[in-house]
């Protein structure tokens, strides 16, 4: 059975990567294994294709992946990205105390 690939999954994966609960080397693993077995929601299919296909070339050293590709891909399909910095004890910290 196919796997469906949808604008939510391969943004969480690229979530779980931002914040490091899967390596690098997973998520390009993930990418071309959609490429090549998965099946794109019909809705989105070029716009979902195109970014996994850019997130199963980011082990390649001339493409990488860095954070600014991560917040255009995201806006690509249709999410904002937010920046949390915390104290190690878990409370928010905000640069300059600026809310």
């Amino acid at each position: 059975m196919k796997v469906k690939v949808s604008r939510q999954i391969v943004a969480g994966k690229m979530a779980a990567y931002l914040r490091r609960r899967i390596s690098l080397k997973s998520l390009v693993a993930w990418a071309e294994l959609a490429l090549m077995d998965g099946q794109f929601e019909e809705n989105d299919v070029a716009v979902v294709r195109d970014v996994v296909a850019r997130l199963g070339l980011a082990d390649v050293r001339a493409f990488g992946l860095t954070w600014e590709d991560c917040q255009r891909l995201l806006r690509t399909l249709g999410y904002a990205t937010r920046v949390a910095v915390e104290a190690r004890g878990g409370r928010s910290v905000v640069p300059g105390g600026a809310r």
